[in-house]
């Protein structure tokens, strides 16, 4: 008999999220401040449980959207930019590049542990902190967990953890 080989996938209209960002790109240009209407996908892989499936989707689309939801109508901001300098004041965020400067509502901001607010960086974002919320509140370790954030539509990028390399 064959290997099989199990997975799920969730993506709703309600894992949308929408944000403003910008990065820095070609070691030290910095693109205009943008939004965009960001999706989120996410797949699991993994043996059938006792009740005959990898893991709930209800589960899943439940976790995945409490981080997406975090992050909607938000500033998103790299605290690890090496040319982005991000500022907490008291209730404010003061952020700046060369000669530019910005100021936002701390309420409107989430300042993120990574160096640059591209697609990929966000997939690994949302990726961890789900990780950990599968471990943590579902007690579920996936085989495999996959992130996509599309931009745009036509436009994404995925990150992939593997149990075996955590």
């Amino acid at each position: 008999m064959p290997a099989e080989h199990f997975k799920v996938r969730v993506t709703k209209d309600h894992l949308v999220f929408c944000c403003g960002h910008f990065i820095s790109y070609r070691g030290h240009q910095c693109e205009r401040l943008h939004g965009h209407n960001y999706r989120a996908a996410v797949e699991v892989e993994g043996p059938l449980q006792e009740d005959y499936y990898v893991f709930d989707f209800i589960a899943l689309k439940k976790r995945t959207k409490e981080i997406t939801d975090e992050l909607d109508h938000h500033m998103l901001l790299p605290l690890s930019n090496p040319v982005i300098q991000v500022m907490e004041e008291a209730n404010r965020v003061r952020v700046t590049y060369e000669d530019r400067e910005w100021l936002f509502p701390r309420g409107d901001c989430v300042l993120l542990p990574i160096e640059n607010t591209t697609a990929e960086l966000i997939a690994r974002y949302i990726a961890g902190r789900l990780w950990a919320s599968l471990q943590t509140n579902e007690n579920f370790t996936p085989t495999v967990l996959r992130v996509e954030v599309e931009e745009a539509p036509g436009q994404s990028a995925t990150v992939e953890w593997r149990a075996s390399s955590r």
